[in-house]
């Protein structure tokens, strides 16, 4: 025997997932994964319940398939959110949930299990949570890891004092189970997506249906059994979830593509895009205030060996590096930003000095002269600097870029020639690089 009327749901679903997948390979986030198998659950779900009509084992495993589907589906989506998942204690927290639920309601399932079977794993729904909590104490303490271990323990509770009631005790069980998943899932993503965009909005509340439904429905079955309300009404807050989580990865990859319209994918710096914008700003405020400000242009010396001795790898770690030094060496106010190949600029805001920008100049010049230790080579790597202040050196952004790149390349030319008829010895696989300063 097989139920044709979950048919329609699981094509909406089935549609739904693959959407959900089409949109979700291009996102940029680990958390999509999780979501998409979550929503193959759901979809394998209402496949078993095709088949929970039919008799005997055939319908019982039916069953238990698609009612561990739909709570494997809650707990991953609620596990995607947690910032801490791949954490061990979190992976174990993961397990543990995903076992105590199989676990109850493959047994609440099985007609033949006698009632006093289920007093043990309704107890492992909060001992066993709440012992893994206490046990990574020192490690995890986070709400999300106690909501999850109160909201068990609350479950735990309510199972032992109802499951075992005459009549509807296995029934209101089977809701309780489901809605403590899916408040769950609300409250994780409450939590992780409190920036209130449409899709985590559209997510969070769609949760919180789905939650309700394990209230709403039995309380509308007991007390109005005249009023006649289709199925499909309380698989609605499925598809809401399904909608808001697509607008939510779609969301993900608008703010990705802004963010690498105005920042280097290598280093994650602003580029050349976004620093003029900032410079402008930059010298409007300095303008305003009478103050001045410092752009700062520096250019990574003998880059070009670097990637010819030991390889483009390297030289992308090397990049990657030196953007971290520049970082840690200006203050927040100030930008740091790749403007060119192996060349980064920096401004330097009020309140600022020549003498300020010539201090950071000489530090980052002595902190690109230290050895970098990347993946077993030793690397040197020098810079030469050219530094220009606003407005003592030029008037406008451009006139400021141009007398900084000036003297940056006065200075290497300098250089260059003060060293011509020595040699100089890239020793594989260590470049060696000069670093110079032009104020």
């Amino acid at each position: 025997m097989v139920d044709w009327s979950k048919l329609p749901d699981l094509g909406a679903v089935a549609l739904l997932t693959i959407a959900f997948a089409a949109v979700a390979r291009r996102s940029h986030t680990s958390v999509s994964g999780i979501w998409l198998i979550g929503w193959v659950m759901i979809a394998l779900h209402f496949a078993a319940f095709l088949f929970a009509p039919a008799p005997g084992a055939v319908g019982i495993l039916a069953t238990i398939v698609g009612l561990s589907a739909l709570a494997w589906a809650g707990v991953l989506f609620m596990w995607a959110s947690v910032p801490h998942r791949f954490e061990s204690s979190s992976r174990w927290m993961l397990v543990v949930l995903l076992a105590t639920n199989t676990l109850y309601i493959s047994l609440l399932a099985i007609p033949s299990v006698p009632p006093t079977a289920l007093i043990v794993p309704a107890a492992l729904f909060g001992a066993l949570p709440l012992a893994l909590a206490l046990r990574s104490l020192h490690k995890v303490v986070h709400p999300l890891r106690w909501t999850v271990v109160a909201l068990y323990v609350a479950l735990s509770g309510f199972l032992l004092i109802f499951q075992n009631r005459p009549g509807y005790g296995p029934d209101l069980a089977l809701n309780a189970v489901f809605c403590t998943v899916y408040l769950g899932c609300c409250v994780h993503f409450w939590h992780a997506y409190r920036h209130h965009t449409t899709g985590a909005l559209i997510t969070t509340t769609g949760f919180l249906a789905w939650a309700s439904v394990f209230v709403v429905a039995p309380f509308m079955l007991t007390f109005f059994p005249s009023l006649h309300i289709e199925s499909e009404v309380w698989n609605l807050p499925k598809y809401v979830v399904a909608v808001g989580m697509i607008l939510l990865v779609l969301e993900e990859q608008l703010e990705h593509n802004k963010h690498l319209a105005l920042h280097d994918e290598l280093t994650g710096l602003p580029n050349r895009r976004l620093f003029q914008d900032r410079l402008n700003n930059a010298l409007e405020r300095a303008r305003r205030t009478g103050a001045q400000a410092a752009l700062l242009l520096i250019d990574l010396d003998h880059f070009k060996q670097v990637n010819d001795t030991v390889g483009h790898h390297i030289g992308d770690l090397v990049l990657q590096h030196a953007s971290q030094i520049f970082q840690g060496r200006v203050r927040r106010s100030d930008t740091v930003a790749r403007t060119g190949g192996d060349e980064f600029s920096v401004i330097l805001e009020e309140p600022t000095t020549r003498d300020d920008a010539e201090s950071v100049s000489r530090s980052l010049i002595e902190l690109l002269g230290q050895p970098m230790e990347l993946e077993g080579h030793s690397l040197l790597v020098g810079a030469s600097v050219g530094v220009a202040i606003f407005p003592d050196d030029a008037p406008s952004a451009e006139a400021l870029r141009i007398a900084a790149d000036r003297r940056m390349y006065a200075r290497k030319y300098d250089a260059r020639n003060n060293s011509r008829g020595a040699t100089t010895s890239f020793p594989h696989p260590v470049p060696v690089a000069e670093a110079h300063t032009g104020v």
